[in-house]
């Protein structure tokens, strides 16, 4: 294989995720606000839910690709495409809204979901696509065991792993487990964008060796040209991120409820098109 000298990333910024009960049912923290579109460029928003049966009715998406991750409990899933699925810890769907979909998220009766879902942006190219549901199984990820580590890769690399998740936009998602004292360099492309998110534990981050705990996001600083790793670092407890990074688009933004596209033209026309019933009937069947 050959050796690459990766630049060592710094984390840029960090910042603790702030949680409200919206309803009775549903709680929820942003990781990334919306709003922040040249920031976190490829990615729109990304929020943590805490929810039970009834939180949410169908809805529909435009120009994006949601991307949910459970964290514990039972979320079903039903498009009016034809996708169904459950997802359990562990699991994640990468549904791909394209240029039109009408979906459903669900916690089971009596029981919970406890996710994050992270919304990535398409492409001028692509927002118009057909759409389309993966299904990411934990127990089907690409994964790998070594020195007190465990990488699973949900999309794009991690050294010599690589998911078969198909993207639009390149994306590298990974999850990171290691045990105390044990530590790991991530590989990142130039110019992806992103970000590491401590699901369990704590730890130092990045060249500049920046703590971060549970619930924190740390933003990685950039490398547009150059290929680069971030590196973890497992203190006295064991410790669970997420990284995630992407190419960066570099293409205006347009957003309005749950639809994204590049001008303002484009969303009135995904208004009106969801108005006339182009985006397909729902169904419970």
């Amino acid at each position: 294989m050959e050796n690459i000298n990766r630049k060592k990333r710094k984390v840029s910024a960090l910042w603790s995720v702030e949680y409200h009960k919206n309803t009775p049912i549903h709680k929820a923290g942003l990781l990334l606000a919306p709003g922040n579109w040249e920031r976190f460029d490829p990615f729109l928003l990304m929020a943590e839910d805490h929810m039970k049966q009834g939180a949410f009715d169908y809805h529909p998406h435009r120009g994006i690709e949601t991307v949910s991750y459970m964290i514990d409990g039972e979320l079903k899933h039903m498009d009016n495409k034809g996708g169904r699925g459950v997802l359990w810890k562990g699991d994640v769907q990468w549904m791909t809204a394209g240029k039109g979909i009408l979906h459903h998220e669900e916690a089971p009766e009596n029981g919970f979901a406890h996710l994050l879902q992270l919304w990535v942006n398409l492409p001028a190219e692509s927002k118009m696509v057909e759409p389309r549901y993966q299904d990411i199984l934990e127990s089907k990820m690409v994964k790998q065991e070594a020195e007190g580590v465990t990488v699973k890769v949900i999309s794009g690399s991690s050294g010599e792993l690589t998911a078969e998740t198909r993207n639009y936009v390149p994306v590298t998602m990974v999850e990171i487990s290691l045990k105390p004292g044990s530590q790991f360099s991530q590989d990142l492309p130039p110019d992806y964008n992103g970000f590491i998110f401590v699901l369990e534990g704590s730890g130092e981050f990045g060249s500049d060796l920046t703590a971060g705990k549970e619930k924190q996001v740390l933003w990685l600083s950039e490398e547009p040209d150059e290929e680069s790793e971030i590196n973890i670092h497992a203190l006295n407890e064991p410790l669970k991120v997420l990284v995630i990074a992407g190419k960066r688009l570099r293409e205006s933004v347009a957003a309005k409820g749950p639809f994204v596209m590049n001008t303002e033209e484009e969303i009135k026309q995904a208004y009106k098109d969801f108005r006339e019933g182009k985006f397909g009937a729902w169904s419970e069947e």
